[in-house]
């Protein structure tokens, strides 16, 4: 269970820095993404047991990000547009299992209104990674402005379809902390990792009680938050090659992202069973 748990905190860790992309909205797409806020809103109840969860997660988040920080600079600057069409075809793939969970407790078509406002605001973040490209680069980063951007971390990763990455890029420090993260500058994790923690603490006690007081328009808005990621996230097409490429690559892994959600879905009533 800590093996997997890990190899799920790595996914979350990816997302986190991936461009267009949030942590929040892979933990949504692994089953885990309530589990997540719950145990760090709520840790101090069976305090041993959600420890060990947090810990296996975290630590599989770190690896996440330190460990492909370089290789989602090079595909997002050498590959963008494969990269990001395979990455949509991930996040098409989970939607089913999302959608059963978000009614879980009951539908009515109520629930369409939070997702509908959701998923226009996450496209509204859309025009503002049109604009990364003017805004100048910053080349350092004082304490305080590394605690501010370490809670901007933290909005991605708890909040599904709010890209932390497309924020940065926007404040124009995305390369400078992600050269911070693959290199160990500890003059800028420490103080990041500071407004990471508390602001991660906070959100999630946000939500964890969203869930359990308003569970289906908690989870329909998160739902919006995840269709407009995918809206956003889709690349240009200049040609019917671009189409035909696009079309394979989202294809193969949506069938492939698709099997794995279910697999973790069964894997998941298996467990709440016994």
């Amino acid at each position: 269970m800590i093996l997997k748990n890990i190899l799920k905190g790595i996914l979350i860790g990816i997302g986190s820095i991936a461009p267009g992309v949030s942590g929040g909205t892979f933990a949504m797409m692994l089953g885990i993404y309530d589990k997540i806020t719950d145990a760090i809103g709520n840790f101090y109840v069976d305090f041993k047991s959600k420890m060990i969860f947090l810990c296996s997660i975290s630590l599989g988040v770190a690896i996440g990000i330190i460990g492909f920080s370089r290789i989602l600079e090079y595909l997002f600057v050498s590959h963008e547009f494969a990269s990001k069409f395979v990455f949509v075809g991930i996040m098409i793939g989970s939607l089913p299992s999302i959608f059963n969970e978000a009614k879980k407790q009951g539908f009515t078509k109520y629930y369409f209104l939070p997702m509908f406002f959701t998923l226009f605001l996450t496209v509204g973040f859309a025009f503002m990674e049109n604009d990364t490209i003017a805004v100048q680069t910053l080349s350092s980063l004082s304490f305080r402005e590394s605690i501010f951007y370490g809670g901007v971390i933290s909005l991605g990763t708890i909040i599904p379809g709010i890209s932390s990455s497309i924020l940065l890029m926007y404040a124009g420090v995305y390369n400078l902390i992600l050269d911070a993260i693959g290199s160990i500058k500890i003059d800028i994790l420490f103080p990041l990792g500071l407004g990471f923690g508390f602001s991660t603490l906070f959100l999630s006690k946000c939500i964890n009680y969203m869930f359990k007081k308003y569970y289906g328009w908690t989870y329909f808005m998160v739902l919006g938050f995840v269709l407009g990621s995918i809206t956003t996230l889709i690349p240009p097409i200049a040609s019917i090659k671009d189409f035909i490429i696009g079309f394979i690559l989202i294809s193969i892994s949506t069938v492939l992202s698709y099997k794995f959600s279910q697999k973790l879905l069964t894997s998941k009533n298996s467990s709440n069973q016994n």
